[in-house]
C-alpha cells in the first residue's frame, strides 16, 4: 500500500498527541509526517515510532505536497483550511466551523462512510456526544425507523480540555481538605457535583451542544424528521461520555430484536447484564474505540420505545479515532489525488 503525506495542525494538544497515537496503532499507511502547531508551541519535540520531530508553526505553505490534513480542532481550520484546499490537501477537521456548511460531509464512518466521496476539500467531524449517540442510534434507525429520541448526556471533564482536568482534581483536594478553590474553566464547583450546563445558552433556553446534538444527527443520518432533543450534562468523571437515550420507532423492536441489531453493527460492543450487574461505564471505555451500549430495555410507558445506556471515550471515538478512520475511508474509496 502506497503511504501518505499527513499533517497534523495542532499537534501539540491533547487532540494532536491522540491522533498521533491512533495514527500508530492503526498503522495508517505514511509516507511523510509534518507536526505543526501556533507559534507558541514550535519548536517543541514530538517522539513518533522512532523518530523525533519538531513542531512547527501553521502557515499556508504548510500544506505545500501535503495529503491529508487532520486538524485538532480550534480555529486554525477557518484561517489555515482554505489554504490547504487549495494545495490540493483534504482537511480532516475536529472544530465545529464546517460541521453545517452543505457542502461538507459529517462523517461518522460506522454510519455513512459513503459521504466522504463528495467532499469538495473539507470533510467536518462531528461532536463527540453526537458520534457516540449515532453509532447506537444508526442499526435502530435501519431496523425500524426512529421517530423521536431524547438524550441526556454524562459528559466527562476532559471535554472542557486540560483545564477541566486540572479543575476537577484541584477541588477534590481542596473540598476533601476542608478548603476551597472557586471554579474558573466551569461555571460552578465541578467536584462532587453535577452542572447542567455545556457551552453558551442559545434558542429556547438549550445550550450550543445540546443543538449540536440535534442538527448534526439529522445531517449524519439524513433524516431532518427524526425529533430530538437533548440535556448535557458535566460530570465530575475524568475521561469518556456516557448517555441516557430514549428513543420512539416506527415499528416496534423489542428489547431482544434491538440487542441482537446493536450486537451486528460495527462499532458497537454489548455489555448488558443486569443480573451480573454488567452495564457500560466510563471507567472501562477509556483508551477504546468502540461504543459500549447496554440497560437494553423497552420503554413501559409508550408501545413502541426503548431505552439503552451508551459509553465511550470521547477523546479516541468522539474525536481523534474517527477522524483517522475517515483519513482511512479517502484511501479505501480513491478520494485522495494521484501521484
Amino acid at each position: 500500500m502506497a503511504g501518505y503525506n499527513v499533517v497534523v495542525v495542532g499537534a501539540s494538544g491533547a487532540v494532536g498527541h491522540e491522533l498521533l497515537k491512533i495514527i500508530d496503532e492503526r498503522k495508517f499507511p505514511l509516507s511523510k509526517l509534518k507536526l505543526c502547531a501556533t507559534s507558541r508551541s514550535a519548536g517543541k519535540q514530538i517522539s513518533f515510532r522512532g523518530e523525533t520531530y519538531t513542531v512547527e508553526e501553521t502557515t499556508p505553505d504548510s500544506f505545500n505536497d501535503m495529503d491529508i490534513a487532520l486538524f485538532a480542532g480550534g480555529s486554525a481550520s477557518l484561517e489555515f483550511g482554505p489554504a490547504a484546499v487549495e494545495r490540493g490537501c483534504v482537511v480532516i477537521d475536529n472544530s465545529s466551523n464546517y460541521r453545517m456548511d452543505p457542502n461538507v460531509p459529517l462523517v461518522v464512518p460506522e454510519v455513512n462512510p459513503e459521504d466522504v466521496k463528495w467532499h469538495e476539500g473539507i470533510i467536518a467531524n462531528p461532536n463527540c456526544s453526537t458520534i457516540i449517540m449515532v453509532v447506537a442510534l444508526k442499526p435502530i434507525h435501519d431496523a425500524a425507523g426512529i421517530k423521536r429520541v431524547v438524550v441526556s448526556t454524562y459528559q466527562a471533564v476532559s471535554g472542557a480540555g486540560l483545564e477541566g482536568i486540572e479543575e476537577l482534581t484541584a477541588q477534590t483536594k481542596a473540598v476533601l481538605s476542608g478548603g476551597e478553590y472557586l471554579p474558573s474553566k466551569f461555571a460552578h464547583q465541578i467536584a462532587f457535583n453535577l452542572i447542567p450546563h455545556i457551552d453558551v445558552f442559545q434558542n429556547m433556553d438549550y445550550t450550543k451542544e445540546e443543538w449540536k446534538m440535534v442538527k448534526e444527527t439529522h445531517k449524519i443520518l439524513h433524516d431532518d424528521s427524526i425529533g430530538i432533543t437533548a440535556t448535557t450534562v458535566r460530570v465530575p468523571v475524568y475521561r469518556s461520555h456516557s448517555e441516557s437515550i430514549n428513543i420512539e420507532t416506527h415499528r416496534k423492536l423489542t428489547a431482544g430484536e434491538a440487542g441482537r441489531v446493536l450486537a451486528a453493527s460495527p462499532g458497537v460492543v454489548i455489555i448488558d447484564s443486569p443480573a451480573d450487574k454488567q452495564y457500560p461505564m466510563p471507567l472501562f471505555c477509556s483508551d477504546k474505540d468502540e461504543v459500549f451500549v447496554g440497560r437494553i430495555r423497552e420503554d413501559n410507558s409508550i408501545e413502541k420505545g426503548l431505552n439503552i445506556w451508551v459509553a465511550a471515550d470521547q477523546i479516541r471515538k468522539g474525536a481523534a479515532t474517527n477522524a483517522v478512520q475517515i483519513a482511512e475511508l479517502l484511501v479505501k474509496y480513491r478520494c485522495l489525488r494521484e501521484r
